[in-house]
């Protein structure tokens, strides 16, 4: 089975933390410099996704080559979301419903929720999780450090305070 509770807090966050040394995993693996590349099963446009934040996410020390899995679900669940929100759009979220008898013959139609707002939903579900693993959202941003090490020194200069 599965741990339950808070996800584990990356050694290096743990570290800045000063959480208490038994409770700090200094085992952990470190992905070497392999390259970062989208699957082969990555959809078209959900590389596209990929290749605008991707390099981003690298340079920063927050996607590796051990990542490329998970950040490429995350691509497609944006890819789907963005489809199934233009099919709720068009459609609305509730749409006429066909209503069959007992012998497979259309008899009329009823009000129900568009099946799209489900994979809409499910794809909103998704995003999140993994957006999280990321730092995609402020409030995960927060919660992440990457050191001087990886800092963009022109940000600095962007800001002011360089």
């Amino acid at each position: 089975m599965g741990t339950t509770g808070r996800p584990k807090k990356p050694t290096n966050l743990a570290v800045l933390h000063g959480d208490r040394k038994d409770r700090i995993n200094t085992a952990e693996p470190k992905p070497s410099e392999l390259a970062v590349e989208p699957p082969s099963w990555l959809g078209e446009q959900a590389v596209e996704v990929w290749q605008h934040l991707a390099p981003d996410l690298k340079a920063k020390g927050v996607l590796t080559a051990w990542d490329c899995e998970a950040f490429a679900a995350w691509c497609d669940a944006v890819v789907r979301r963005r489809h199934a929100s233009k099919q709720v759009q068009t459609q609305g979220e509730v749409i006429k419903l066909p209503v069959f008898n007992k012998n497979g013959e259309q008899t009329g139609y009823r009000l129900g929720k568009n099946p799209w707002q489900q994979i809409l939903d499910a794809a909103d579900a998704q995003m999140q999780k993994y957006a999280a693993r990321f730092g995609l959202t402020p409030s995960d941003r927060a919660g992440l450090s990457i050191g001087e090490a990886r800092r963009d020194p022109n940000d600095d200069l962007l800001s002011g305070t360089g």
